[in-house]
């Protein structure tokens, strides 16, 4: 906390308010004490202007288009790095030694198998059922199951049932997959890494030896770090409330799964593969710029643009490249891809577009990524929820370890009526 203060005056009364300075970022008004100062609120949809924890994990400036986990860049890491280091980094604080790196994964690998009764759970979801909708369920599930872990107030426990989330989350995602085309579940390798053991599952077969090709590993990889964590969004906040009640963390996970299936939120990559099928061959992409431009039009460029940042997406800088990478190596002829690479290159260069920094964000390559690699639509959101679930574990052990954390309570502006009496039945 600073020396500085932040006054406010209402109604000829001054009220003097904390100023507290983080590592990077803005500074933060303290306004705990509002409402018992001056019987006031404040008004913030969305809480976009409001810090609602404090937080050492991730550090976003969008107006620079910078991602940092723990002070680590997101291009170096997503370059160098594997997503079980950074598991390791996000869940620890600091990047792990060779010997701190092999535990850790050993241990994951360690708890990648499902309880045997969870294969049955699945049988109880339509055929058609969509992905999200089974992961959901057997995650909030996995309580039921795993309740050995899941004392909040006991660190040990914490840690366990952290690493079981992480382990387990790939074989519920392939689960899920395999059950929506009928085929058998494969149990997990754990010779493999982490991200080759979800590839086997998926996509293997037990009548066949299934290879990993190592740029597809590596692609994967890289999708899996750059959805990591990404600050306090809907999501995430999510775990965090649920979190403040004392809720099992499966239970909080399953609530952040549920948030990040909204269309608004995890949905954002299917969208813009929808929309460069629509769009269909690169001569049609000049129609659909001015349809973008028309303010009557309701045709939007997904994938284009972000709510925080206002530069361009550090991760889709990464992705740009590993999007050529993979068309290489699957030797991909697909004019979904030439579609998006024109769009890009137009949109890029359009005044319109630089004007309004409306730049091609992560959404914009991993959906055309996913899709080369074999992955259904349905199956993106899950992709993402299984990425994203080491920051959430991460995020909720940090809020489960501050001792200054209060379950959370928001406030409104009531607009209805005023208090008035009833009215017998009879009378109205």
């Amino acid at each position: 906390m600073s020396d500085d203060k932040a006054t406010l005056t209402m109604g000829g009364e001054s009220y003097d308010f904390p100023v507290f300075k983080g590592t990077q970022g803005p500074d933060v008004v303290d306004i705990r004490k509002l409402y018992a100062q001056t019987g006031k609120f404040t008004f913030d949809p969305g809480f976009t202007s409001t810090a609602s924890c404090e937080s050492a994990l991730t550090f976003i400036d969008g107006d620079e288009g910078i991602l940092l986990h723990r002070g680590y860049n997101i291009e170096q890491l997503s370059e160098q790095s594997s997503f079980m280091e950074v598991s390791y980094l996000l869940l620890n604080g600091e990047l792990p030694s060779k010997a701190e790196l092999d535990d850790f994964s050993y241990t994951i690998s360690r708890h990648t198998m499902l309880h045997e009764q969870l294969a049955t759970f699945y049988k109880g979801f339509r055929r058609d059922a969509h992905p999200m909708a089974i992961m959901c369920g057997v995650v909030g599930a996995l309580s039921a199951f795993y309740h050995d872990s899941t004392d909040i107030a006991d660190p040990e426990h914490r840690k366990i049932s952290s690493h079981r989330l992480i382990a387990k989350m790939p074989t519920i995602a392939a689960m899920a997959y395999k059950y929506s085309i009928g085929q058998p579940f494969l149990y997990p390798d754990n010779d493999l890494s982490y991200t080759g053991n979800f590839l086997r599952m998926t996509f293997g077969v037990p009548a066949e030896n299934y290879e990993v090709n190592p740029v597809i590993e590596r692609a994967m990889d890289r999708i899996f770090i750059l959805h990591a964590d990404h600050e306090q969004n809907a999501s995430t906040s999510t775990v965090r409330l649920a979190g403040s009640s004392g809720a099992n963390p499966f239970a909080c996970i399953a609530a952040g799964i549920a948030c990040l299936w909204g269309p608004a939120h995890g949905g954002a990559n299917e969208a813009a593969l929808n929309m460069l099928r629509e769009i269909g061959t690169p001569d049609r992409i000049p129609h659909y710029i001015e349809r973008a431009k028309d303010k009557n039009d309701p045709f939007r460029l997904m994938g284009f643009g972000h709510r925080v940042y206002k530069n361009y997406d550090p991760r889709a800088t990464v992705m740009r490249k590993t999007v050529r990478e993979i068309m290489a190596e699957l030797k991909v002829n697909d004019p979904v891809f030439e579609v998006a690479l024109q769009l890009e290159e137009m949109a890029l260069n359009d005044p319109y577009f630089i004007e309004k920094k409306l730049f091609p964000n992560v959404d914009f390559y991993s959906g055309i990524i996913l899709s080369a690699i074999g992955f259904p639509t349905e199956m993106f959101t899950v992709l993402f929820a299984l990425s994203r679930t080491v920051g959430w574990v991460a995020q909720w052990n940090e809020m489960i370890s501050d001792p200054a954390q209060k379950i959370g309570r928001p406030r409104q502006l009531y607009t209805g009526p005023t208090a008035r009496d009833y009215v017998p039945l009879t009378a109205r």
